[in-house]
């Protein structure tokens, strides 16, 4: 066998999701393993004696019908370590990531302790995660008070953008900004073409309260602490900052409300640079289908209405909203306070839904009235989250130069979502006892495998091999 067979691997399938096609097509992938990249693809199924008789087996993948897809860019990820590594954790969190076909992570600077608001910071969570990585791995910086001198400092050492909260973040270590220190942070990166990602809510000075004698276990009670109206006037003052800064990008996170899809249309169309990401859980649940006592459920901004759920979804479609993300943001079972009392006020606000993703868009995908096919959900959640994360020129389509990160999918495997089944570290998920659609069979890492369900647990005898990007 020559050098030349031993280094290369082939994939062929009869659905291949290939760069430029909106549907899988019939292909065959060639990845050079010396240098993990994209070598070639050929639009057809290619017979292996006639054109590959010299490719070893383990070399050889036919997928037959089974998709072929690129691996998916989650952006939008707490993965809390250092400091808070009973929550979650770089091995436990990129491990639940590449079981579900993401391929690479982008680290929010908080729930870790230190959060990544200084290149000190950075280079702690750096070491923290290094070798313990089952994706690639990159970090978004902190916007909070008084470290606007520290951002520039950041984008040289390869930070993209940075998250600032507009409402009070959860934990000490991470103050909110205000639409001064906002105002500040965009002069000091002026110079540069980072984006700004918004925790977009803005709390009047007399904030709404849960009714006098409303059941805190009851979902309605925490909802109306979190109107929409603190969603559009964050926006509001996002847009308009973002009008005097045209080259720095500014990012909605986690949109929950349909009221602002008008404003930002608006904004849109008269040439503010802004993106808008909404996440799996306000596309899968409304409010009435969380039921008393289950603070798994809750996350801020809270889920709303069907009306409201059906809207995100059509707004993706419409490419109002660009981009689909997790938010894993995952705690210890105490802070959900589900075998407590059930208190939504109380609880911790995060959703735990790594490795769940693509199977989530891919079952509401088959039933929603707005059709849309695995291209879409592809666009989603890695083409457009892979311009966002700023990888564009290397990963989020299958395409020759381009890393090979690669899914085999299953569209028509069903499973229920159980504890057993999660593999983040706290199995606590809103999404437990649902039957899902859709699943990732093996998952290539730059040309490695770095899951396959048909080995114990999925990864029995692999190891990580994830990166910084």
């Amino acid at each position: 066998m020559s050098k030349a067979a031993t280094a290369t691997l082939v994939l062929t399938s009869n659905n291949v999701l290939v760069q430029g096609h909106s549907d899988p097509v019939p292909a065959t992938v060639e990845v050079d393993l010396a240098t993990g990249k994209i070598s070639a693809i050929h639009l057809a199924r290619r017979d292996r004696q006639e054109h590959y008789p010299s490719v070893a087996d383990a070399q050889w993948i036919d997928a037959g019908d089974l998709f072929i897809l690129p691996g998916l860019i989650d952006p939008h990820v707490h993965l809390n370590e250092p400091g808070r590594t009973d929550w979650e954790g770089f091995d436990t969190g990129t491990h639940a990531a590449i079981s579900g076909g993401v391929t690479m992570v982008v680290d929010m600077p908080l729930n870790s302790i230190p959060p990544t608001t200084t290149v000190e910071n950075l280079r702690i969570k750096q070491e923290a995660a290094r070798g313990q990585c089952w994706t690639d791995v990159s970090f978004w910086g902190g916007l909070i008070p008084g470290n606007q001198k520290e951002l520039p400092l950041l984008v040289k050492e390869g930070v993209r953008g940075f998250k600032a909260f507009l409402i009070n973040s959860g934990v000490d270590e991470f103050p909110c900004a205000s639409k001064d220190d906002v105002a500040l942070a965009l002069t000091s990166l002026s110079s540069t073409t980072a984006t700004v990602l918004y925790h977009a809510e803005l709390e009047p000075e007399d904030p709404p309260m849960p009714p006098p004698g409303s059941d805190p276990a009851h979902f309605a009670s925490f909802a109306v602490t979190h109107p929409p109206s603190f969603e559009i006037n964050a926006i509001a003052m996002v847009i308009e900052q973002h009008r005097r800064h045209p080259n720095l990008r500014g990012h909605i996170v986690h949109l929950s409300t349909a009221e602002a899809l008008p404003l930002i249309r608006a904004a849109k169309a008269s040439g503010v640079n802004l993106t808008v990401e909404t996440c799996f859980h306000y596309i899968t649940f409304n409010a009435t289908m969380i039921p008393h006592g289950h603070p798994e459920f809750k996350c801020v901004p809270p889920i709303r209405d069907e009306e409201n759920r059906q809207n995100l979804w059509d707004a993706l479609v419409d490419g109002t909203i660009d981009c689909v993300v997790s938010d894993h943001s995952p705690c210890v079972a105490s802070l959900k306070r589900v075998d407590i009392d059930g208190d939504f006020i109380k609880a911790w606000g995060g959703i735990s839904t790594l490795g769940l993703g693509l199977s989530l868009l891919w079952t509401e995908s088959q039933k929603n009235t707005t059709k849309v096919g695995i291209g879409k959900l592809i666009e989603w959640t890695a083409t457009n989250t892979a311009k966002h994360a700023g990888v564009e020129l290397r990963k989020g389509a299958i395409q020759i130069g381009f890393d090979a990160d690669l899914t085999i999918w299953d569209p028509n495997a069903e499973f229920e979502v159980t504890k057993e089944s999660l593999v983040f570290k706290n199995k606590l998920s809103p999404y437990e006892g649902m039957t899902l659609r859709g699943r990732a069979e093996k998952v290539f890492l730059r040309g490695n495998v770095a899951f396959s369900r048909d080995v114990g647990g999925g990864f029995s005898s692999l190891k990580p091999s994830g990166i910084f990007v």
